[in-house]
């Protein structure tokens, strides 16, 4: 029997470090032959494994949104998405992108936090 997907969470590349709860269990490279993308934002980096992915095309520099599972791969503690689904947001604010992350986030403990009330 399979396990259910679980739900996903909103994350940007730096909530993806070693101590973040995520990590425990623009596009700067990307290889045709392996299908692999590096992607970055400010000092954070992760791979991401997009041989799921069709009708995407990549470009150095541009800015994608990815969706998927994160694995972490032991014992070097890599992390690689194995993104389901991708998308080109050229031309996104990634400040108030990263603003609405923080709203998004604050409203949810707000809902988390009056359940537990309750």
């Amino acid at each position: 029997m399979e396990s259910a997907v679980k739900s996903g969470a909103l994350l940007s590349l730096e909530d993806l470090h070693p101590s973040s709860p995520f990590f425990a269990d623009g596009l700067q490279e990307y290889s045709s032959e392996t299908a692999l993308a590096i992607i970055v934002d400010g000092s954070a980096k992760l791979k991401v494994n997009t041989n799921h992915l069709r009708d995407l095309s990549f470009r150095a520099g541009s800015i994608y949104q990815f969706i998927g599972e994160l694995h972490i791969h032991q014992p070097e503690n890599e992390a690689i998405l194995q993104a389901r689904v991708g998308r080109n947001v050229d031309g996104i604010d990634l400040n108030l992108y990263h603003q609405s992350l923080q709203l998004v986030r604050q409203f949810q403990a707000e809902r988390t936090g009056n359940r537990m009330a309750q």
